[in-house]
């Protein structure tokens, strides 16, 4: 399958096809190809003429009022990629590294950066035959672009650096010779073309967003299963509540609750005899908080997707001149994906305690810790352990990268963003909250099974049977740590959004794309 992208044209939906687990071959649409060419004219130009112009006949950083020799301009760009590239730690996803291979051609086709086609096509090529650059995780402070670790990814481009292919971690230029492809020759200011720019902040970024979709779906549905199980009521969910707030996800997420529950008889079993005036917070309340939640994250798709589509590099080609600016700074990728950490973090916390709720007998009026005969058994007394220490961890994550900056460059580059920290932690804040997410999961089944033989929403019994696939009703203690496993696996993959089977347009609404 070969898919076309259209330079500044790119949407969510095609992003999240790009990143799917098998990547088409990519080419770029042809209309952008004479403004390409156009802007490597320029700085053509600009290297035959005797006016200094900043990253191609000077230094770079603190260095720019050194000017270099007409002779030494090839080799400038090749010193820049290889001064760059001092990333530590681990090697980044290959998902995420194919994303971003696309993220810096698609900017490069802009026809803004002054770089030739041939550049372009080459990382495209990269992508297509599957040549995956080793990028270091560490090194990135988000400003004046993620320096090292797009030094790393374009090595491989002209022959050095390092490279996955076929599964194998090889020098780049033996990934190339594998993949019959030949290194590049850059010209000038391609070097700083490739490595300026905020595409590792946006990949990790864009990678994360579409993992919270997946993740928010299966929490809501957590949530009314939770609901059901604790005999909790579905009142608070009447449309005219959320209508007069006006809060827009609020509304939404109020909708796919209400649509969930229909046809409950374990609801209709209590609708007469119910003695609770109002449910807990984190059963009465999820409208509120996942709306909130949900307001956040699409917040956030929308700067992530202007940021995929934007030129970022620095100097950019106009019409008729080169002109010095600070696009390179990831200061929209950071606030967004502080944004991101807040609502992964306010997703988890509200689940524990939902969590917590069900194995407390007096509020949920359930057997003690999920149990039929406590004391023998502790039943899910530490499987929600487990939960809050995931959920204190989610606080410390989520505190604010934006906040941050240490001046780097001799003071030359005084502020930043800490985007591509603030990015590449909302992985294992994903994890921990799916964790939580897959226990709720596992609790309110484990509640369900205590009110048959009534049953649930005929939605939510479709989740029942997928959760019962991977973990059978506990009646006796045993270890739950594979079972929280399997259930997080169904999390992390969308399986239990699709698993409501009545495709409930409610649901899907929530989804960003």
């Amino acid at each position: 399958m070969q898919e076309s992208i259209v330079p500044g044209e790119l949407s969510l939906a095609q992003l999240r096809r790009l990143a799917s687990g098998e990547p088409p071959l990519v080419q770029l649409d042809p209309s952008c190809r004479p403004a390409i060419r156009a802007s490597a004219q320029l700085v053509q130009r600009a290297t035959d003429g005797d006016a200094p112009v900043y990253g191609v006949n000077t230094g770079f950083g603190k260095l720019a009022t050194k000017r270099i020799a007409r002779e030494d301009l090839a080799v400038l760009q090749l010193k820049l990629l290889r001064s760059h590239a001092v990333g530590v730690g681990e090697p980044l996803a290959e998902r995420v590294v194919r994303l971003i291979l696309l993220l810096k051609a698609a900017s490069l086709a802009r026809g803004y950066s002054g770089v030739r086609e041939e550049v372009i096509d080459g990382l495209l090529a990269l992508h297509n035959r599957g040549v995956i650059p080793v990028i270091p995780c560490q090194g990135s402070v988000g400003a004046s672009g993620d320096l090292a670790p797009l030094a790393h990814l374009s090595l491989p481009l002209i022959g050095e650096g390092e490279a996955f292919f076929g599964g194998q971690r090889m020098p780049g230029s033996q990934a190339l010779e594998r993949a019959g492809l030949k290194p590049l020759q850059l010209g000038p200011k391609e070097g700083l073309a490739l490595i300026n720019g905020t595409q590792v902040s946006a990949g990790l970024a864009l990678d994360a967003l579409l993992a919270t979709d997946r993740l928010f779906e299966s929490a809501v549905i957590a949530g009314a299963l939770t609901l059901d199980a604790a005999r909790g009521s579905d009142g608070p969910f009447d449309a005219r509540i959320h209508q007069v707030r006006g809060q827009p996800g609020q509304i939404d997420c109020a909708a796919a609750y209400r649509a969930l529950l229909v046809g409950s008889a374990i609801r209709r079993s209590h609708l007469e005899n119910d003695d609770r005036v109002q449910d807990p917070y984190s059963l009465r309340c999820q409208p509120q908080v996942m709306g909130a939640c949900l307001d956040q994250v699409r917040y956030a798709a929308q700067v992530l997707v202007r940021e995929a589509n934007a030129v970022t590099d620095n100097p950019l080609v106009f019409e008729d001149q080169m002109v010095s600016g600070g696009n390179f700074h990831a200061e929209p990728v950071a606030l967004a994906c502080d944004a991101l950490a807040v609502a992964i973090a306010e997703i988890g916390a509200i689940s524990e305690r939902r969590v917590a709720m069900l194995i407390d007998s007096v509020i949920s009026r359930l057997p003690p810790f999920l149990t039929p005969d406590p004391g023998l058994n502790s039943g899910f007394m530490i499987v929600h352990v487990t939960a809050a220490a995931l959920a204190s961890e989610n606080k410390s994550l989520a505190h604010p990268a934006s906040v941050d900056s240490l001046p780097t460059s001799a003071n030359q580059e005084d502020h930043v963003s800490m985007a591509t920290f603030a990015a590449r932690r909302l992985q294992a804040m994903l994890a921990n909250t799916a964790h939580i997410v897959a226990i709720e999961l596992l609790a309110a089944a484990q509640g369900i099974e205590f009110l048959r033989p009534l049953e649930s929403a005929p939605a939510l019994e479709g989740v029942m049977r997928l959760v019962r696939s991977v973990s059978p009703a506990m009646m006796a203690d045993r270890s739950l740590a594979r079972d929280i496993e399997a259930v997080h696996h169904l999390v992390a993959s969308g399986d239990i959004g699709h698993a409501t089977e009545s495709h409930i347009p409610e649901l899907h609404a929530l989804r960003l794309a």
